[in-house]
């Protein structure tokens, strides 16, 4: 075996395909090691139901895409799952302790962590600022421990010089000082990432990542999200951007109309009729090929019409 830095990164990759390859590709497939297990997970807006997903699990350790078109339920599904918003019924689990009912901050902790499709950045404070933000458990947190530097200096210094490691990681220490406030689209969501890897999350579910973000930064996001499944973090993440999906993805979940409607490997669920239907109805005149150009452009067409 080579022992060059790459290849520790196709065993983790090549093992989770292999993991997933025995998987049925239907919806609400059992995983062989689901992190996370969701059943009749239901959430309505007056007589609209927004959510309506009977059953889904995530294996651990995968990048698994959520996709669907315009008005499916992606973001409503991650914040009713993340405590943001409250279900009208369902149980879901990770890391098999209960999470159903659970608030946001309290899910954070169990180690559950998600971005948002508009980013979060206190534009006040600097990159760096934040970065120290989003560690937990800080000694100094508390009121009276706040007025004796000696309970929480030690740490800080830790977590700062950890602050440091993620920003330079993810390309940003050059604007440590910097207002977040006063960074690009791109830089935000880098930021917004790289802050909640301060949390050390066992899942980091990201709310389109790739929303706003200029070509330049994309290749770069696309690979810190690689390497972070690498070092065995799940990623769970909602994406309208199809090439992003077939490109890092390990497992694809496509919602409509709230439901699953299908699962697989991205190149099986790219050619499901039914998820072609999804997007584009039921009555469009895309031939349904193994080789044809027809379902590269029907990718196209799922990559332009799809939002969460």
């Amino acid at each position: 075996m080579s022992d060059s830095p790459a290849a520790p990164s196709r065993t983790k990759a090549s093992s989770i395909k292999a993991a997933l390859a025995s998987v049925s590709p239907v919806p609400g497939a059992p995983k062989p090691d689901a992190i996370f297990v969701g059943d009749s997970i239901t959430r309505s807006f007056g007589g609209l139901a927004a959510v309506d997903v009977s059953h889904l699990e995530v294996q651990r350790g995968s990048i698994t895409a959520l996709i669907g078109p315009n008005g499916a339920g992606k973001t409503t599904f991650f914040n009713v799952i993340t405590g943001f918003d409250p279900p009208n019924t369902g149980t879901w689990s990770f890391e098999g302790s209960s999470l159903a009912g659970t608030p946001a901050y309290k899910v954070a902790r169990e180690g559950m962590i998600r971005t948002f499709q508009l980013t979060k950045v206190l534009n006040k404070l600097s990159v760096l600022e934040n970065m120290r933000l989003g560690a937990q458990g800080q000694t100094g947190e508390g009121l009276f421990r706040a007025l004796i530097p000696a309970l929480w200096r030690k740490q800080e210094e830790e977590i700062t010089e950890r602050a440091l490691g993620m920003l330079e990681q993810f390309n940003l220490i050059h604007v440590k000082d910097d207002f977040a406030g006063s960074l690009s689209g791109g830089q935000r969501k880098l930021l917004e990432m790289a802050r909640a890897m301060m949390s050390n999350p066992s899942m980091l579910m990201l709310d389109e990542p790739m929303a706003g973000v200029n070509p330049a930064l994309t290749q770069s996001l696309l690979e810190h999200i690689k390497e972070l499944r690498e070092t065995g973090i799940t990623i769970f993440f909602v994406e309208h951007d199809m090439d992003m999906v077939r490109d890092i993805s390990d497992w694809v979940i496509v919602m409509a109309q709230g439901s699953i409607i299908a699962e697989g490997p991205p190149a099986d669920v790219m050619r499901n009729p039914a998820v072609i239907d999804a997007y584009l109805g039921a009555h469009h005149d895309v031939a349904l090929t193994e080789s044809g150009e027809s379902l590269t452009d029907t990718s196209v067409s799922l990559t332009k019409s799809e939002e969460s």
